[in-house]
């Protein structure tokens, strides 16, 4: 069952028609990486898998430019691309163990409970009471 907040992602790489081969190449270069799954979806694009935790669409597709490979960059592709570069980033920063709390707060929040704060009406009891 996949949920919308699975670590383990499916995403699609789209490459420029020219140079010709690169869906090869990349078939070639990807298929060693351990935790990554890649697979051809058709003539100019590859389907891959992997763990959020090992790895991110930006990482992979930094890496394949590096090496010469060209992205196609239509606007819906360049828009898909930034949202999972944005959801991936804020994944794994949400992965991470929350901060050790090191404060001691419950002393703060017993002296300001003592202590008078707040807005307070000065008028008159009597005023403020129907009658």
């Amino acid at each position: 069952m996949v949920t919308p907040c699975d670590i383990h992602k499916r995403r699609e790489i789209v490459f420029h028609a020219l140079p010709p081969g690169q869906v090869e190449r990349a078939l070639d270069l990807l298929g060693g990486l351990p935790g990554l799954t890649v697979t051809r979806v058709d003539n100019g694009a590859v389907e891959i898998r992997y763990c959020v935790q090992d790895y991110t669409l930006e990482w992979i597709e930094s890496a394949l430019m590096q090496q010469g490979f060209h992205l196609e960059a239509t606007l819906l592709i360049r828009i898909r691309r930034a949202l999972a570069y944005y959801s991936e980033r804020v994944q794994r920063q949400n992965l991470r163990l929350p901060e050790v709390q090191t404060k001691n707060y419950k002393a703060h929040v017993e002296a300001w409970q003592k202590r008078p704060h707040g807005d307070h009406d000065e008028t008159p009891a009597e005023w403020r009471q129907y009658k």
